[in-house]
């Protein structure tokens, strides 16, 4: 009872204060004049709103609600726990994602107007977030999830301005922003949070089987539908995005239904191990989806991606766990962290070739400064690769930072091996 109220009071007072917040800073964008455009709105041919595109921007929200939402409902104990921590994550982390990207990007004269891109952004950080919480789930409280949002969402806005704007790196479909920052930094903050016989008992109480089967069919389906969107929806011609997104995912897929037999004793994968392998086939395209990959290329690096993800929960989780402390619940770094590193990798080959008899019209909008003649190819391809050490660097620092803060005795859960149950704070 005091972990609802507590709960409660704390859902109030920031509510409350983003109510505030909007009232005095958000206005919506002038989207179809060009009489506020300027430099600090960004109003460029690849981020000026064309309309709201709300097709898209569904598609994108239902990726984040319905395909990672599902994603965390694999513990047979606590599934509708997870999905509803999941929910209320969500709705926090949109509006403060607005505030805070909105004086990063979308600011003018000390107003934030919020239109189609702020909120894809929006997205994209709560996507973030949802990633870095599939680390920790099952042992930390909500309170602690809520203040893991907040203070994760500054530091991914901060990560994304210095990338994408002072660095012009290219991660339309956010290789490094969502998939590399929101894992790793999630598995910072549970290495700090990390009590050894807690943390063993709540293992050896986990349930993945019967029910969680089906979220995890529904959430396979979803991420199926959506996550091309998910990819293309910050480019202008989004077709190669699109395409090679798909092509990503059916072989790493396959990826899957061949390794899978191999390192376990299963005749067939299970369809969390295929949820896996679509995510890592996703994230992999997160950045070189709208270069030159060519189809073969989408498949080769899907191929990889899943191979990578399989090996990864069958070597290298256990090491995670016993060498480093590092307790990784949803295993967020097999289907996010190495997928990711992997395509910021071959977005960063893939830049190489980035002239105009290789993109054509594509190079103004997928590489501005070298359309420009600002930067060569090769210099384009030197900041690319310098993002991913960049963004490793901020997601470890702040993960330990938000780590330190979450282990405060005030926020601390008791020892209580039922974290993982429904019943500690949700109605069965």
């Amino acid at each position: 009872s005091a972990s609802r109220l507590r709960l409660s009071g704390l859902c109030f007072l920031l509510q409350i204060l983003l109510i505030l917040l909007f009232a005095v800073f958000v206005r919506y964008s002038p989207e179809s004049g060009s009489s506020l455009c300027s430099p600090q709105l960004n109003c460029s041919r690849r981020h000026q709103d064309s309309g709201f595109r709300y097709p898209r921007f569904r598609d994108v929200h239902l990726q984040v609600l319905l395909g990672f939402g599902l994603l965390v409902a694999f513990l047979g104990r606590y599934g509708p726990g997870s999905v509803a921590t999941s929910i209320l994550i969500m709705s926090l982390t949109i509006q403060w994602a607005i505030v805070i990207q909105g004086f990063l990007f979308f600011s003018l004269n000390g107003k934030i107007y919020v239109g189609a891109r702020s909120m894809f952004s929006a997205d994209f950080c709560t996507a973030a977030v949802l990633i870095s919480t599939g680390a920790v789930l099952g042992r930390v409280n909500p309170v602690q999830m809520l203040l893991l949002a907040l203070l994760e969402v500054i530091l991914c806005s901060l990560n994304e301005y210095v990338l994408l704007s002072l660095m012009a790196v290219s991660d339309s479909g956010r290789s490094l922003t969502v998939h590399v920052f929101g894992a790793y930094f999630g598995l910072m903050v549970s290495r700090i949070l990390h009590q050894p016989h807690v943390d063993k008992k709540r293992e050896e109480q986990q349930d993945t089987r019967q029910q969680p089967e089906v979220f995890a069919v529904v959430g396979t389906i979803y991420l199926w539908i959506f996550w091309p969107s998910f990819t293309s929806t910050t480019t202008v011609h989004d077709t190669w995005a699109v395409l090679n997104t798909y092509f990503s995912l059916v072989a790493s897929t396959m990826a899957t239904f061949i390794l899978s037999p191999v390192l376990y004793e299963e005749t067939i994968p299970r369809m969390v191990q295929i949820q896996d392998a679509t995510l890592a086939g996703a994230a992999v395209m997160g950045m070189a989806g709208e270069m030159l990959v060519t189809p073969f290329g989408a498949l080769i690096a899907g191929f990889l991606a899943g191979l990578i993800s399989l090996l990864g929960f069958r070597f290298f989780t256990p090491v995670l766990c016993s060498r480093l402390k590092i307790g990784d619940t949803c295993g967020v770094h097999n289907t996010h962290g190495l997928p990711g590193i992997l395509g910021a990798l071959l977005g960063t080959l893939l830049t190489l070739l980035a002239t105009a008899d290789t993109f054509g019209d594509r190079l103004e909008l997928v590489f501005p400064l070298v359309a420009e003649g600002s930067r060569s190819a090769a210099d384009q391809a030197f900041f690319q690769l310098c993002a991913l050490p960049l963004t490793l660097l901020l997601a470890t620092l702040g993960g330990c930072l938000t780590g330190a803060v979450l282990k405060t005795r005030v926020l601390r859960s008791p020892p209580d091996t039922r974290c993982l149950e429904n019943t500690v704070l949700w109605e069965v």
